[in-house]
């Protein structure tokens, strides 16, 4: 019997790829013969590097970038095991956690390292980037990126404006020279995880929604979102794009909205680009079962998240699918399941479910797979 193993990781428990070998082990315990395929998965947030490496024995590749601030730091990339593929989380460059609270300024942060990362991707020879957008620290519409890439953004005196633009300084911006972009961009294929549909500008727009979470005061929120638009309509004047009411321009600060204009990238549900690349499609072919989890599996899963993702693409096979999540709410979405048996049940509390992760998840998918048996 073949079993597919593909759940996200279990944030502050276990990575997914830990996540997979603790579910092997309890199907095991049923069918000590079975073929198990483990694909660890993510949907593009944190943890989507270290779980696209793992599935397809990659690489992580380490270079010197700069923080949001412009401090310089190291990062890293993954390379997947094709050798063409990498994978980038913008948060390890511009995120807010590396930010101090006392710091955090949306019209002072940049993307500029980020783009720092893209670059050492092309350098490193991949011809397809994946870029995880979520958890930034900036509001500056990918010009910071940009920069970094060689776009060069003029002001009203036809100077360049300062490198590593932040959200402050759009405002400045008069036209956008793209003579110098790296030339490697146009030969790549560049895919953003991007599971919010929120636009450019405006009420719902990147400033107004996510900027009071980076530090942005309610005047600093009117600047930003001036500065956005002003951007937005350079772009369209300058490159013939019209991004300002793209759905999902307004993710990371209006990085959605950057990486279309100066990279020519798409927009897509990191779940869905994750599963591309790992095949999963393919590696569901013939299975009995596939065996999913997350860490909370509520109503926000059927948005984008993994273990969601992966029971639609399993229902597209025919596969049935298991999921095992650490708490299962009351408006997770249990009819896109055969069963769902959360590690937080029978008495198990939080905190167990936190420190006996591994334990319960053996317990569980032995649990999953009498049920399954039973039930074929």
């Amino acid at each position: 019997m073949k079993i597919v193993i593909a759940p996200d990781s279990f944030k502050e428990s276990l990575s997914a790829a830990d996540v997979c070998q603790a579910l092997a082990e309890g199907v095991r315990r049923v069918i000590p013969q079975a073929e198990i395929d483990t694909c660890p998965m993510a949907d593009g947030g944190e943890g989507t590097v270290e779980a696209m490496i793992a599935s397809t024995l990659g690489r992580l590749i380490e270079v010197d970038t700069f923080g949001p601030l412009g401090e310089p730091r190291r990062a890293s990339f993954g390379l997947l095991g094709d050798g063409k593929t990498a994978v980038i989380e913008m948060a390890s460059a511009a995120g807010l956690p590396l930010v101090p609270p006392d710091r955090r300024n949306p019209l002072l942060t940049t993307t500029f390292g980020v783009g720092k990362l893209i670059g050492a991707a092309l350098a490193a020879g991949a011809t397809e980037l994946i870029i995880g957008i979520g958890g930034s620290a900036t509001t500056d519409g990918g010009t910071g990126c940009a920069q970094a890439l060689g776009v060069v953004f003029i002001d009203s005196s036809g100077k360049p404006c300062m490198c590593g633009l932040a959200g402050g300084g759009l405002g400045s911006i008069a036209r956008i020279d793209m003579a110098g972009r790296d030339e490697r961009l146009a030969a790549a294929r560049i895919r953003v995880a991007c599971d919010v549909t929120n636009p450019l500008t405006g009420e719902q727009g990147a400033a107004a929604v996510f900027g009071p979470q980076k530090g942005a005061t309610p005047e600093m929120v009117k600047v930003l979102d001036a500065g956005l638009a002003n951007l937005a309509a350079c772009i369209r004047r300058d490159l013939g794009l019209d991004v300002e009411n793209l759905p999902g321009a307004g993710a990371a600060g209006g990085l959605g909205a950057g990486l279309v204009a100066f990279a020519g990238a798409e927009l897509q549900r990191g779940v869905e680009i994750v599963a591309d690349a790992l095949q999963l499609a393919r590696r569901l072919s013939g299975a009995a079962v596939v065996l999913t989890g997350e860490g909370k599996l509520d109503g926000q899963s059927s948005r984008g998240k993994t273990a969601f993702g992966v029971a639609m693409i399993a229902q597209r096979l025919g596969v049935p699918s298991i999921c095992i999540p650490g708490q299962a709410a009351s408006d997770a979405p249990r009819e896109a399941f055969a069963h769902v048996l959360p590690l937080m049940a029978n008495g198990v509390t939080l905190a167990q479910a936190m420190t006996q992760t591994r334990e319960l998840l053996a317990d569980r998918a032995e649990q999953a797979m009498r049920k399954f048996l039973n039930s074929s």
